[in-house]
């Protein structure tokens, strides 16, 4: 079993905007999470927020530890949101199996212990925070989740919101997780676009085919970028930044916030006159 970990600093606005193609993927672009027998960990100095893939194979890998928590075991002072985007698999945490199909989350909280995941064709998005207190391991389904209808077919927004790891769902310290499905013929994600100051973000894209492409817009509003993505790629999206998209198909997305609050609505909204 391998645990391979990166970590990228926080960038700042005055530097981001004189990035080229190249240095934009290499900070903000998370390629190849998914690997079969490895677990794979993006360590980001935003909020501290760690995003991360685990593909069993078949085997069982174990999330235990890694050196840049600084702490004997990894949920010792941190929460976990454990995703599941493959085929049905099981995590196993606090001596306890938990079975997720296709876009069930497991929340666990602080102290629970190693996290064991197994299962052939699963694959298990990772996302985590620090945390300050115990909040019970939780299965969360995608039949559980609160679903919010928003945008329209005209406006080629169409979608559904998946609240997962949210105040209308659970509590938890830091995280608030969720996945937005779009419909057939919408291509748009958060546009009127924000920012929140106060919190960081990541994006995993999701059911995009093969030849699509995600054009994921970052950057402060007069000063955007933008990064061209493919399917089962995050990105991490500093609190100066915008996080926008737009699909050359149909496609969903899972997010993740951390930060000062878990209020969804602590947003900045960007006028559309106000984009560059």
């Amino acid at each position: 079993m391998t645990i391979n970990v990166q970590t990228r600093q926080a960038i700042d606005p005055r530097h981001a905007k004189g990035f080229d193609t190249t240095e934009l993927r290499e900070e903000f672009l998370v390629e190849s999470l998914f690997v079969d027998g490895e677990i794979n960990l993006v360590y980001s100095h935003y909020d501290r927020m760690i995003v991360g893939g685990a593909t069993p194979a078949g085997g069982k890998l174990t999330l235990d530890k890694i050196h840049e928590t600084g702490t004997p075991g990894f949920l010792d002072r941190r929460e976990t949101t454990v995703v599941n985007i493959g085929e049905q698999g099981t995590v196993e945490v606090g001596g306890e199996r938990h079975e997720l199909g296709r876009c069930d989350m497991l929340y666990v909280g602080m102290g629970s212990g190693d996290i064991v995941l197994s299962g052939q064709g699963a694959r298990f998005y990772l996302l985590s925070a620090p945390a300050h207190r115990n909040f019970p391991t939780r299965l969360i389904t995608i039949e559980d989740a609160v679903k919010v209808p928003l945008g329209s077919r005209e406006a080629g927004n169409e979608r559904v919101i998946n609240q997962f790891v949210h105040p209308a769902v659970m509590e938890s310290c830091q995280l608030v997780i969720g996945m937005t499905q779009l419909a057939s013929g919408s291509i748009w994600n958060t546009m009127p676009a924000h920012v929140h100051d106060r919190r960081s973000e990541a994006y995993l894209y999701l059911d995009l085919p093969e030849d699509a492409r995600i054009m994921h817009f970052m950057g402060e509003p007069g000063e955007t970028r933008h990064i061209v993505m493919k399917n089962e790629q995050a990105v991490l999206s500093p609190p100066w930044s915008i996080h926008s998209g737009a699909g050359t198909s149909a496609y969903s997305f899972i997010w993740c916030m951390a930060g000062d609050n878990v209020d969804y609505t602590d947003v900045e909204m960007v006028a559309m006159d106000e984009l560059r």
